[in-house]
């Protein structure tokens, strides 16, 4: 099994580690978790991941390296690894929002394979829906990744000039349905029902709604149509949303967090 190095070790780093560990692509004591505090890895290294705070020395060992740090952290970090990589041994994966293969390929080594790979917070759950993309990288690497990044979720390869459409859509999007669920448990309660319960059946309903698109590979329209009568309430409550903006504000927002997931990262900062 390949050596994996993940360097910063929050959330989506560690949501990956344990994916893969659990799903069997790899075990613990072929995953380095770097953190600058690495106190906060105890219970990783109880269960013999290495933990380390010396990137170049994770990146060194590795033969997969991620990078999952801030984008305002991540030149700091490449110049770090940069005198450890060697482009015949190692694959780097990004996960940073905004930072171009080019980018990092300009920091690290102008031969070195490169994946920009976008998840989201459901990864934690083993259902993040997660992007990728390379300018450079060979089809068995891109196989690879997509087999990595399966074990988490569900994984589309995309076109590398849509990486940060990505972004807005699927991992700014976790935020923008779960404002909407907020937003039908609100008016659950408006209508008569206790938070608690009004929360529980939004949020199934939600998740109702996304599995028969998913298991029945239909559009929403025609899910949405099987609920419409004539004259009916549905339509009535549908129509009050759309002249009040719902579906326009909800593309305006994708489309402004996909412009400010493009300017996330720059070469000077």
């Amino acid at each position: 099994m390949k050596k994996i190095a993940i360097i910063g070790s929050g959330n989506i780093g560690l949501s990956l580690a344990k994916g893969l560990v659990k799903a069997n692509y790899t075990t613990t004591k072929n995953i380095t978790l770097t953190r600058r505090n690495t106190a906060n890895l105890y219970k990783f290294a109880q269960e013999r991941y290495k933990v380390t705070a010396n990137n170049a020395e994770a990146a060194a060992e590795a033969d997969v390296i991620i990078l999952a740090v801030l984008p305002q952290q991540l030149n700091l970090v490449l110049d770090e690894i940069q005198p450890a990589i060697n482009p015949a041994k190692h694959l780097v994966i990004s996960v940073i929002s905004g930072v171009s293969c080019a980018a990092v390929r300009e920091k690290l080594d102008s031969d070195v394979q490169i994946i920009r790979a976008m998840p989201n917070t459901a990864i934690a759950i083993g259902q993040s829906m997660t992007c990728i993309a390379s300018d450079n990288a060979s089809p068995q690497n891109m196989e690879d990744v997509t087999r990595m990044f399966e074990t988490v979720g569900s994984v589309v390869k995309i076109n590398e000039d849509l990486m940060t459409s990505a972004t807005a859509l699927c991992a700014c999007g976790i935020a923008f349905f779960l404002r909407g669920i907020r937003a039908a448990s609100q008016g659950g309660v408006e209508i008569g029902f206790h938070a608690d319960e009004a929360l529980k059946m939004a949020v199934q309903t939600a998740k109702g709604a996304a599995d028969l698109l998913l298991l029945h590979g239909t559009h929403p329209e025609s899910e949405i149509d099987k609920v419409t009568s004539p004259k009916g309430c549905t339509i009535a409550g549908l129509n009050e949303m759309e002249h009040n903006g719902f579906s326009s504000s909800l593309i305006k927002g994708i489309k402004l967090s996909a412009l400010k997931a493009g300017n996330l990262y720059t070469k000077e900062s």
